[in-house]
């Protein structure tokens, strides 16, 4: 187990379930009900892998642990996940979170639910990406790729006016996503790099560290 990519597992586990939920056919109530059973049991299974996480977490290190690194888009930029003590309790709370998500919507969503469970299941896996990724990059992609399946849990199985907060919901972060990329390029241009440990290491100039922390705050803050 000491070399099995534990973090990696974490975070596409959950798209491993819902790619399985994708293969059944039909919409009747029988299948509904598999659709359903196989959401819970791939994020308590998830749930259960994190916890080994929180387990062989060192508290006494500083440093990223459980790093994984490989060569991705033309060798600049990297497939770079690590977790530390901040890192680590919002992956767990994540994955803890999912399956009281699958249960309080049991009952509720009686319409697509197959469609449903894969929307939830992409969504833990981009969110736990999100906080485990180390390239800029790499985390940019998981946290936009978020608001695919937000906008569609919004606008599918959303309140009267669903269509429109999706769309003002989609708008809105669109906009913050704009200027993160942008903070991120100027990162990239100045640094040379997107590698998280790498820029942490980077003199930026001051007045640049103000300008990225405020476009990055901007996207976050939406």
């Amino acid at each position: 187990m000491a070399n099995w990519p534990i973090l990696s597992l974490t975070t596409f586990l959950p798209l491993g379930g819902a790619l399985f939920i994708m293969m059944l056919r039909g919409d009747d109530p029988a299948v509904q009900r598999n659709a359903r059973w196989i959401a819970l049991w791939t994020t308590l299974v998830t749930f259960a892998v994190s916890l080994v996480l929180a387990w062989r977490f060192d508290p006494s290190s500083a440093e990223f642990q459980f790093v994984e690194k490989q060569p991705w888009l033309a060798g600049t930029i990297t497939y770079h996940m690590g977790v530390d003590g901040i890192s680590l309790p919002f992956v767990i709370l994540t994955t803890a979170l999912m399956p009281i998500c699958i249960i309080a919507s049991w009952q509720a969503i009686e319409k697509r639910v197959k469609e449903y469970m894969v929307a939830f299941l992409a969504l833990e896996t981009l969110m736990v990406g999100t906080f485990s990724a180390l390239d800029l990059v790499l985390f940019y992609l998981f946290f936009e790729g978020g608001l695919i399946p937000m906008f569609l849990i919004i606008g599918v199985w959303g309140g009267p006016r669903r269509v429109y907060a999706s769309f003002k919901f989609f708008l809105y972060t669109l906009l913050g996503s704009v200027l993160m990329l942008l903070a991120i390029a100027a990162m990239y241009h100045e640094a040379g790099t997107t590698d998280i440990p790498a820029l942490m290491r980077h003199a930026f100039p001051r007045q640049m560290q103000t300008w990225a922390w405020l476009a990055f705050f901007a996207s976050f803050a939406v």
